[in-house]
């Protein structure tokens, strides 16, 4: 029997897995959501601190910088291999009863990354100084922000091994559905950032900061899942087989990854070469992205938690059911963006001030980091939905299309960026993300219509247009408020604050309820179910 036209298509999407799974699968989302909410607010306020201590000086600049390299190495190198394709492989492994099969696979190429990334990381430990030179030009004019960065830079390269372990653990944890340690290992990882700064700022400096992170990565992201993997029954012993065809079906999934660029990772580091010319841009932009990020992490963890899922979906001979899973979780993710977004931009400049200022932090810091905050907002939903669009090609076991086509984006967006960088400055830089990550999402979206993989008519657009309906008005009203209060004072940002919550809630909620929208029922019968 057909789902009744009353019944939301998300619920109708995961009626097809068996009931354990259904619930599974609503139980993981609401779990990573919420520890990538949890960990998002640690990340604010590990920001906070940071903006506190360095505010936009060039230290800070070298601090925010010195993390690129170390991306850029473990991006080319693993592919993110350790969070995609290895959640799809050891699915399949259980699903077809061979545990002990994969989880010899697991420990060769764990092994062999092990190897060509740590190699990797000490010819970078000597190359820093010339990365720098190239790739953050601008530090040229301030020779003291180079030769710091270039430290900081070289004190964060070993992280990235811990990261990679951890990935590959994580992956053997997510396979068999225990979501609980992903809640944690983020909050120790931004948590050891923080305490690196509380016990050795004032010997180390920003140096302190870096240790922090190194320490962090250690504890949360490898040694917890580690832990935890073991005792779900993983053993990993150290293993070197160059013929084993599990490998060799990871390097041919994992190839694309690793020598594609995908704007969602390339958008930091081209706003970074551009920036360095700026002195404090890159700090603000920094600041400003990690602030608009947190409600990305709606996305990132939904997209995260339905992958094996999804995998599990497109491995039946019916594909409809896998298509209407991404199509509903891409237009739920779309309509709450949508209303979130108009709150984020309406409030920028308050919510700034009054989270960030203080310390070397200064309330002309704030107007600027705001203007940057709201014009990232504007991508809010785009940035959330290609999460979803992209771990459907992953699902799928399909790495080659989305390579191909970020790497296409990625290179289409440069002169974007110069152009507007030019035109505009800093503010130009925010202007082009937007401008990529919407040319990134709408190309996935046609594609995977094209390969009728997830066709575009399956989203709700009537659910589309009651949240764009509702985040118009909120929005007017919103601005209307700002007439209303002056922001001089922090208890005033405050108070602003809390009363353009309530009004927000009241006018989309009231918008959503009058056009009939299942938004808010959805809402609140997540919440009954989380009691």
């Amino acid at each position: 029997m057909p789902a009744s036209s009353s019944t939301p298509r998300w619920r109708s999407a995961l009626s097809v897995l068996r009931p354990s799974h259904s619930h599974t699968a609503f139980t993981a989302t609401l779990l990573l959501m919420a520890s990538a909410m949890a960990s998002r607010v640690i990340g604010l306020v590990k920001t906070k601190y940071i903006a506190y201590l360095l505010g936009r000086t060039a230290a800070a600049d070298a601090f925010n910088a010195a993390f690129q390299l170390p991306d850029m190495i473990s991006y080319f190198l693993v592919g993110g291999a350790a969070s995609i394709t290895f959640v799809t492989m050891l699915t399949r492994y259980r699903d077809s009863g061979r545990e002990a099969e994969g989880e010899r696979v697991m420990s060769i190429i764990l092994t062999t990354m092990a190897l060509v990334l740590g190699t990797a990381i000490i010819v970078a430990e000597f190359a820093a100084p010339l990365y720098v030179k190239l790739l953050l030009r601008g530090f040229e004019n301030d020779p003291d922000k180079a030769a710091l960065c270039v430290h900081l830079t070289r004190i964060l390269l070993p992280a990235q091994l811990f990261f990679l372990a951890g990935g590959v653990f994580a992956a053997v944890l997510l396979v068999r559905k225990q979501f609980a340690v992903q809640a944690i290992t983020p909050l120790v990882y931004n948590c050891g950032i923080i305490f690196g700064g509380v016990l050795l700022v004032h010997q180390m400096g920003a140096s302190s900061l870096a240790i922090g992170a190194v320490a962090g990565a250690f504890l949360g992201p490898f040694l917890l899942n580690a832990i935890w993997a073991h005792r779900a029954g993983m053993r990993f012993r150290p293993r070197l087989d160059w013929s084993n065809p599990g490998l060799h079906e990871w390097v041919r999934m994992s190839v694309p990854l690793m020598l594609g660029v995908s704007l969602v990772t390339a958008d930091n580091w081209i706003i970074n070469y551009f920036a360095s010319h700026t002195g404090g841009a890159i700090s603000l932009l920094t600041y400003a992205k990690q602030l608009f990020t947190a409600p990305v992490a709606i996305g990132q963890a939904a997209g995260a938690a339905s992958l094996p899922f999804l995998a599990t979906l497109y491995g039946k001979a019916d594909r409809e059911p896998f298509a209407k899973a991404v199509n509903a979780s891409v237009s739920r993710i779309l309509a709450f963006s949508i209303l979130l977004t108009a709150f984020m931009i309406a409030m920028a400049f308050p919510a700034v001030d009054l989270f960030l200022r203080g310390g070397a932090f200064h309330r002309a810091d704030s107007g600027t980091m705001a203007s940057y905050f709201a014009i990232f907002s504007v991508s809010l939903c785009l940035w959330s939905a290609q999460a979803i669009y992209a771990r459907a090609f992953y699902a799928a076991g399909n790495t080659l299309t989305p390579m191909v086509a970020g790497t296409i984006v990625t290179i289409a967006s440069l002169p974007i960026y110069w152009s507007l960088y030019q035109a505009m400055g800093a503010p130009g830089l925010a202007i082009a993300s937007d401008v990529g990550i919407l040319i990134q999402t709408l190309t996935l979206a046609i594609l995977l219509n094209r390969r009728k993989m997830a066709p575009l008519r399956g989203l709700e657009y009537a659910e589309l247009g009651r949240s764009l309906v509702a985040a118009g008005l909120s929005y007017a009203a919103l601005a209307g408020l700002l007439r209303f209060f002056s922001t001089t004072s922090r208890m005033r940002e405050l108070l602003l604050l809390c009363v353009a919550s309530v009004v927000f809630v009241a006018i989309a909620g009231g918008v959503l309820k009058i056009t009939g929208s299942a938004l808010p029922e959805q809402l609140l019968g997540r919440l009954r179910k989380r009691r």
